[in-house]
């Protein structure tokens, strides 16, 4: 019998990310790399990567990432978008076909911008638009799911081990100014491509290593503004809230932290007057999506990255620093994957944000 200390139990998913604050683009085989000292927090049931700038030629449109069961959802969901976009280009995404990545759906993507007579007859804006789109397809159209929708960004996953998945797609052809990663071990949800991280709406993209236990309360808040969580894992209620607390509801990120992640009330008691009074109202408005449980988060979106573990820390988070790229990891071994010479580690405390922009400009 093996006791405590003779057996590695990892504490479960692996996370990384790296950005260029000069908004210079890195090929994806620097991340890949991160993984793989982090083998062993998967299990092969999932693996991804989020990257950002890596369509220029077509940064001005949205860029759909699709799963397809069957050419029969391909065509159902073809239609849908024929009557709600200008389609610019339909193409395959391209992969590798390699032994480790098994049952591969029809992988498709697709760069668009809304028909605009259509958009304005429903007054709402373009990303509302889009949202809507979104949720319609994976909600209605059996066999299809869209796991990325961004402009000028894309996700890629799958059922595999990361670095497995990243060869998949040929993420060494792929250059970003900014990449997230994420190694999978699910412990009460199914492993399928859909399921995998990072999950996505427009351009926010989380990857995330822990479990929800607020899930049901999350996702029961968040389906009465339109949301529906469909693809089977509880991280995909956190990027539908990142949504609609920052695109909807005009929140900074630091104030996001505070809902998510918010400090307890014991320790808002102590703090100045004015953080004391938003902070209290932030808790009071948004009680329904305190995310509690333990996790580490990295949310992606145009321009940067914000990583925040839950308020007790329960879950590793490393950060470090060279020249003028920020890197963020599950465990210190993988941020010297990406840069062995990493300066200024330090790991954050529970319910602290590290935000990390791209200067004005430089994407």
């Amino acid at each position: 019998m093996k006791v405590e200390g003779e057996i590695r139990i990892p504490s479960g998913c692996a996370i990384s990310a790296v950005i260029s604050r000069e908004g210079r683009r890195m090929s994806g085989e620097t991340i890949i790399k991160s993984m793989l000292p982090m083998h062993d927090r998967s299990n092969g049931l999932g693996g991804g990567f989020a990257a950002y700038g890596i369509y220029p030629e077509y940064k001005d449109l949205y860029a759909f990432h699709l799963f397809f069961d069957s050419p029969a959802a391909k065509k159902e969901c073809e239609d849908l978008l024929e009557k709600r976009f200008e389609i610019v280009q339909s193409e395959t995404i391209p992969v590798k076909l390699i032994p480790e990545i098994k049952d591969v759906p029809i992988i498709w993507r697709y760069f668009m911008s809304p028909i605009e007579l259509v958009r304005a007859s429903l007054h709402i804006d373009e990303r509302e638009y889009v949202a809507r789109t979104v949720m319609q397809i994976n909600q209605t159209i059996k066999g299809a799911f869209v796991f990325s929708s961004g402009k000028n960004m894309g996700t890629f996953k799958a059922v595999g081990f990361p670095e497995d998945v990243g060869r998949f797609y040929k993420l060494d052809e792929y250059e970003a100014y900014s990449w997230t990663a994420h190694g999978r071990y699910p412990t009460n949800t199914p492993g399928w491509w859909g399921g995998a991280h990072p999950f996505a709406l427009l351009d926010y993209t989380v990857v995330h290593n822990g479990e929800i236990s607020s899930y049901d309360a999350n996702r029961r808040f968040i389906e009465m503004f339109g949301y529906k969580c469909t693809l089977q894992t509880d991280t995909e209620v956190i990027t539908y809230i990142a949504d609609y607390l920052l695109r909807k509801q005009n929140l900074s990120l630091q104030e996001m932290a505070w809902t998510i992640a918010a400090p307890f009330w014991e320790t808002i008691g102590r703090m100045d007057k004015e953080t004391a009074e938003k902070i209290s109202y932030l808790r009071k408005v948004y009680s329904s999506l305190l995310v509690t449980g333990p996790f580490s988060i990295v949310l992606g979106f145009t321009g940067g990255l914000m990583a925040l573990n839950d308020r007790l820390k329960l879950r590793s988070m490393a950060i470090a620093e060279k020249d003028d790229k920020v890197y963020i990891a599950s465990e210190e071994a993988a941020i010297r994957m990406m840069e062995k010479d990493a300066e200024n580690i330090y790991f954050p405390a529970g319910g602290e944000p590290v935000i990390v922009r791209v200067k004005e400009g430089a994407f």
